[in-house]
């Protein structure tokens, strides 16, 4: 069996700092692919006129590397981003001159067992490409992340909820097997899968973790807790900054500190607010941006426990990073959450301040026995691996690739109206929209 792996999102990723969750699983799926043998892939990338096209094994694999020495931080984290920097867009100049078109249609054309990846979400709201390569024989096998744009357009900017809508179509209407990363996410995909004549079958595979080590743990003063995410509406940062807005007022510089890790997002005005002009949050919320991999590991090691107050989550990596560093974590009580945390960490409503305050106040005691219970059922976690993961990936390929090989490709609905001629000139990478 032969795989395309579509790497076109990763070749933005030089342009951030730290990862998000989806740049970390397309990271792993390259790494797996990269130790394949090179006859087994061909990584391709969207062209800026629509069409994929086969990318160097080398272009990738230095920016794979490179990419991993910037996000784990040190001093030579910043070179190792220019370096990303130049070899991303190395890899778009070969794009937008047609290199890798021939290569592409030379493979297909040679690989009779051929299945097409994309676990991005990137441009699957635009079924043409995806079907001119699922035509061409390659079974088409996406990953989807989550359906929050769509189940929660009150958290996502103006016209990401439609858009996410056109990769759900994309998905019914042409996947021949699906990816999903928790049985909460397979939940709520499967009403639309209904686009074909039988529903594909679907994958539930939890996403690995990569070991994450501390550079040095933070702690030994004032207990502090954490909170990873994007500040955005969804991860209810603002239930945090009122209760942290109590603590001051009533304890001052004796309250316990709360860090929050990752960049500010978009529709927060209100928290922004809060973290720009409110003066008693001074000195008790520290925002620290963007973080390396071991900073972010070093501040959960000495940390209180994780805070993951989120309204909606398809899977929740910062959970399980937490648990695997031996962090305690409380936690909303979403499906999804459970299945990453299992019965370790503390589960409450994202609507209840009053709970969540008595949490972290008995959490932020020295001697607290809920927190010393927490700290006892995580011997009993087991870290979710790649390994099975792609050991789950491999067998659903097997299956949809044999199943795809002989049978004539179904038609797909019309198709969207063409780019307007104000859009034609966009960048082949953009961020990507209702992803973590």
């Amino acid at each position: 069996m032969h795989v395309l792996l579509d790497v076109s999102r990763f070749l933005g990723c030089p342009r951030r700092r730290a990862p998000s969750g989806i740049d970390r699983v397309e990271v792993a799926y390259a790494r797996r692919w990269l130790a394949a043998p090179q006859d087994a892939v061909t990584f391709v990338a969207r062209a800026p006129r629509g069409g994929y096209a086969a990318l160097p094994r080398g272009i990738v694999a230095d920016l794979a590397g490179q990419l991993h020495a910037a996000w784990s931080g040190g001093a030579d984290a910043a070179a190792a981003r220019r370096a990303a920097r130049r070899t991303g867009l190395l890899a778009l100049a070969r794009l937008a001159i047609g290199r890798g078109r021939s290569q592409l249609d030379a493979t297909l054309a040679r690989e009779r067992r051929s299945a097409f990846l994309l676990v991005s979400h990137r441009l699957m709201e635009e079924p043409g490409p995806i079907d001119a390569l699922r035509r061409a024989g390659a079974a088409f096998v996406p990953l989807v992340h989550d359906l929050i744009p769509a189940t929660h357009p009150e958290y996502a900017r103006p016209g990401v909820a439609m858009q996410h809508l056109q990769r759900l179509a994309t998905v019914a209407a042409l996947a021949d097997g699906i990816i999903v990363n928790s049985g909460a996410t397979a939940a709520v995909l499967k009403p639309h899968l209904v686009r074909q004549a039988s529903c594909p079958p679907v994958l539930v595979a939890p996403l690995g973790i990569d070991p994450m080590r501390p550079d040095s743990a933070a702690g030994g003063g004032t207990p502090y807790f954490v909170a990873i995410g994007t500040i955005e509406p969804r991860k209810n940062h603002m239930l945090l900054l009122h209760l942290w807005r109590d603590f001051a007022a009533k304890w001052g510089p004796a309250a316990p500190r709360l860090v929050l890790v990752g960049r500010r997002g978009w529709e927060n005005e209100n928290v922004v607010d809060l973290l720009d002009r409110c003066t008693l949050l001074r000195g008790l919320v520290e925002e620290a941006g963007s973080l390396s991999d071991p900073e972010v590991a070093g501040l959960l090691a000495g940390s209180r426990a994780l805070l993951f107050p989120s309204f909606a989550e398809g899977y929740g990596l910062p959970l399980a990073e937490a648990l695997a560093l031996g962090a305690p974590a409380i936690c909303s009580d979403l499906p999804a959450l459970r299945e990453v945390g299992g019965e370790v960490p503390e589960y409450l409503d994202p609507l209840d301040g009053a709970g969540w305050r008595r949490m972290v106040l008995d959490y932020a005691a020295p001697g607290s026995r809920s927190r010393a219970a927490q700290v006892a059922r995580l011997a009993q976690w087991s870290a979710p691996r790649w390994e099975d993961h792609f050991t789950a990936v491999d067998a659903l390929l097997d299956e949809v690739v044999d199943r795809a090989a002989a049978p004539l490709r179904q038609a797909i609905p019309a198709r969207r109206p063409a780019m307007p001629a104000d859009r034609a000139h966009e960048p082949l990478v953009a961020d990507p929209v209702g992803a973590q």
